[in-house]
This record gives structure tokens, C-alpha cells and sequence, in this order.
């Protein structure tokens, strides 16, 4: 399941990485948290009719954050009616099945590395540059999660010291400066409209946050994904990939290369049904030899 502030959806998704069937609902305005729970639950046992009486391991859920507790509580900023949402214990609750949670970019990376664009790659980070940034990043085949579930923020790396205030209440992060909100504010019309000198300066804004994360964690590859750098295309990949050869340039971090997602606009549900299996059993295992179905609890 992928819940985002424009629409929910649910999949399911196979031991191959395969999404298999697909179903999505606008996500319902207002200030109602049961109204959004009830979508939920209707779409997963709707998911779970698609499986044709195949058994259904467990519900991975990705979703915006931030999460105040690890895997446990939803509180995703564009979705204002949920803060501090018990989600996982309910929903377990009410579809009597495992579920497990964590941030939609932290997912998107999980399945990047199981069946997309950094499939065999040991540290990488996967991004999206969207209405706002986010990302997960893994280091030695493994997500890194932080205290909290809530490694990875890209998208607060400072990029323009002294810039545009972030809602986060720093100035110059690159959420700030390239993401569609920014930039339909800065431009005074929608990303998908912003001329060519825009997505350039979008491409090597990101690149400069990824030279120096590329430098911290030696990474190898970024795996980008979002409708703002899809969108933008080649212009905002040469930015992007000039600023980090310029700048990442310390061991494997040199030679470090940006490109576009593998997994279509299946990533996001993919990546939800990684976050499942992870759940269950372990990264390294689905990273080097793939998941497997493990015994029902």
C-alpha cells in the first residue's frame, strides 16, 4: 500500500518483485482520520480479493513521514488528518494479518535495490524529487533507518546556505529550493511549467546535495524518481551529474553516477511490498537471493 496526500493505493506484489494487480482511490480530503482508515481497509481486503484465494503473507505499507515512532504511527505531512495514527496496530487489527510500515522514499529504495535500477548495488541512495524531496539510503546492502525510521532526508541537506526558508524551519534545503512546491512558489506557475534555466538549476542543486552525501556514505549510484526530475528530463540529469563528478570525488564516492528510477510508476507499490517482506524476514537475504515465503504466524 502506498497512501499519499493525492491518492491511495494497494498491490499485490510477488516473491519475484512483480506487481500483479493494482487498485488507487483520490485520498479523502478534510479532517477526518476514519474517513482515510476506512479507505484503507477497504482497498487492502479489496487487494487481498485479487489474490484469487493465493495466500497473502503480510500488508507493506509506504507512506509520507515524518513517523514519530518507528514503524508504529503516521504523520505525514500533506495528510493533516492523521497525526501520530496508530496505523500499523490497527490495521493489523482489522484485516488480522501482519503489517508493517515505513517512509514511502525509505520503500522506494527497498524496491529499487530488489528489482530496479540499483538491483546488485551495495550502497546507493534512492530519491524523489517531487511536490517535496525525499529519500533512503543503502549502505553495505542494507536500509539505514536511524533512531527513529526516519534516516535518509535528503531533502535537508542545505544547499543554499542563507536561501529560502523550508518548513522545517532551516533556510536553503534543498526541499526548499528544487521541489515542485518551491519552485511553482519561486516561478509563480506549476513545476511541469518552469522554464529550461529551472530544471537545470533544480538538476545541480540536487546534485550538490548527493555529491555530499555520495562523499559521507560512498555511494555508488543515485536512483531518482518524482515527477520534478522525470519530469525535467535530461536537463535535469546533466545538471545533476555535473555537480557531482565536480564534487564527489573522495574513493568510491568518484565516479558516483544520478539516474532515473527503474521501477516505473510500480516503484512506489513495489517498494511497499519490500517493506512487507523485510518485515518478515531480512533485507540481506531479499537483497542477495530473494525473498521467500516464510511460515504463516
Amino acid at each position: 500500500m502506498d497512501i499519499g496526500g493525492s491518492k491511495v493505493a494497494t498491490g499485490l506484489v510477488g516473491l519475484d518483485g512483480r506487481l500483479v494487480a493494482k487498485r488507487e482511490a483520490p485520498t479523502p480530503s478534510g479532517d477526518d482520520p476514519e474517513r482515510l482508515f476506512e479507505l484503507v481497509v477497504s482497498l487492502c481486503r479489496d487487494a487481498v480479493s485479487d489474490a484469487s484465494g493465493a495466500p497473502v503473507d503480510v500488508c507493506g505499507i509506504g507512506c509520507g513521514g515524518p513517523m514519530p515512532v518507528f514503524g508504529e504511527q503516521v504523520s505525514p505531512l500533506n495528510i493533516p488528518a492523521w497525526r501520530g495514527f496508530p496505523l500499523r496496530s490497527r490495521l493489523e487489527e482489522r484485516l488480522e494479518m501482519r503489517c508493517f510500515l515505513d517512509n514511502d522514499a525509505k520503500a522506494l529504495a527497498l524496491g529499487e535495490g530488489w528489482v530496479g535500477a540499483a538491483q546488485g548495488v551495495s550502497a546507493f541512495l534512492a530519491m524523489v524529487v517531487s511536490t517535496g524531496v525525499g529519500g533512503g539510503v543503502v549502505v553495505d546492502g542494507r536500509l539505514l533507518d536511524g533512531p527513529e525510521g526516519n534516516a535518509g532526508h535528503i531533502g535537508h541537506v542545505v544547499v543554499e546556505p542563507g536561501g529560502r526558508r523550508c518548513t522545517c524551519g532551516s533556510f536553503g534545503c534543498l526541499e526548499a529550493e528544487a521541489s515542485g512546491a518551491s519552485i511553482a512558489r519561486m516561478t509563480g506557475r506549476p513545476a511541469a511549467d518552469a522554464p529550461t534555466a529551472v530544471r537545470h538549476r533544480t538538476g545541480v542543486l540536487v546534485g550538490r546535495a548527493v555529491a555530499s552525501a555520495a562523499n559521507l556514505l560512498e555511494l555508488e549510484l543515485v536512483v531518482v524518481s518524482g515527477s520534478v526530475a522525470l519530469g525535467f528530463g535530461s536537463v535535469f540529469f546533466r545538471g545533476a551529474q555535473y555537480e557531482i563528478d565536480r564534487y564527489a570525488t573522495i574513493g568510491r564516492a568518484s565516479g558516483a553516477r544520478i539516474v532515473p528510477g527503474g521501477l516505473g510508476d510500480a516503484g512506489p507499490l513495489i517498494g511497499a511490498g519490500a517493506v512487507g517482506w523485510r518485515g518478515l524476514g531480512s533485507w540481506d537475504l531479499g537483497y542477495r537471493t530473494g525473498w521467500r515465503r516464510l511460515p504463516r504466524q
